[in-house]
């Protein structure tokens, strides 16, 4: 059974004619007598009973009919959303861990570009399902860091998934905790100073490991953890519970507001923040400017 087939079906019960219906259709009349009869054979039923007057529906081709109008509206509707349609001026995706950074160059390149009409998608994922996103083009580029700790496994994956990673800047590990927290007042902090307070943790799903984590020092003792699944919950739990989490420092007060702030934490760590991309086709132009317009967000803050 084909499309074409169910739409020769639907021209002759409208005619109740093989004659008219194939010069509707611009095919000879031996064609498409021989195509309904196809049909027929390959579905098990007699969709048109023959007379001296022409051809009418039967029972069974009369429920027929109906299932094939539907097939055949729904082909013309993806037809006319894709094919008929032109496509989206310029489509870009980007999947990232948690950072705020992200979302302002996101922002910027949205703004900048414009038009009226595109398809940008931003996806703050797991570290695996970034990685997963590249792989499979589903996302343009992704947004992770690098340390000490993870660097020999990401960048094995990598490897043999034919990833690449180019980092933008290294950065100090910091704290980032509420205006209201007791170690505000504090230049630097320490590990075990952070033991009292809870540590608020991205949530790595099912592909769970501690090279996976998004924040350094994953393996470090800590009584009290919260582990959560997205930025403004991890955010409100800074704020509500008097907790903490260890990332980049760079802050966003228009995505993030004034009530948190960062204290660099007293490490040997540091943090390779960067992007990958696959190695078997070529970075196209919108996504050289936003990474443009991520470098240029980068560069103003004080890390």
């Amino acid at each position: 059974m084909t499309l074409q087939q169910l739409k020769y079906l639907i021209e002759v019960a409208e005619t109740g004619s093989i004659t008219m219906a194939a010069q509707r259709l611009f095919i000879s009349q031996p064609s498409l007598s021989k195509s309904i009869a196809e049909l027929e054979k390959e579905m098990g039923i007699t969709i048109f009973n023959r007379s001296n007057r022409g051809v009418y529906l039967s029972q069974e081709g009369t429920k027929f009919l109906s299932y094939a109008r539907q097939i055949v509206e729904q082909a013309s509707l993806l037809e006319s959303e894709y094919k008929l349609s032109p496509p989206p001026s310029r489509a870009f995706a980007v999947s990232a861990q948690h950072y705020a950074f992200v979302v302002n160059a996101f922002v910027e390149l949205v703004r900048e570009y414009g038009k009226s009409k595109y398809e940008f998608t931003l996806r703050e994922l797991k570290t695996a399902e970034i990685i997963e996103d590249v792989r499979t083009h589903r996302s343009d580029i992704g947004i992770l860091y690098l340390c000490d700790f993870n660097r020999d496994v990401i960048l094995h994956i990598l490897q043999s998934e034919e990833l690449q990673f180019v980092k933008l800047f290294t950065a100090r590990p910091h704290v980032f905790v509420s205006k209201q927290n007791p170690l505000v007042s504090k230049k630097c902090v320490t590990l075990d100073e952070l033991k009292e307070y809870p540590r608020l943790t991205y949530d790595q799903g099912v592909k769970n490991s501690f090279y996976f984590a998004e924040e350094l020092h994953i393996t470090a003792e800590s009584p009290k953890n919260l582990i959560v699944s997205d930025r403004a919950t991890l955010f409100n739990l800074l704020i509500g519970l008097d907790g903490y989490t260890i990332s980049s420092g760079i802050l966003s007060a228009d995505l993030n507001g004034e009530n948190i702030v960062a204290i660099p934490l007293e490490s040997d760590e540091k943090m390779d923040i960067g992007y990958i991309t696959t190695t078997d086709r070529p970075m196209n132009s919108i996504t050289k400017r936003y990474l443009e317009h991520l470098n240029a967000y980068i560069d103003n803050c004080t890390l």
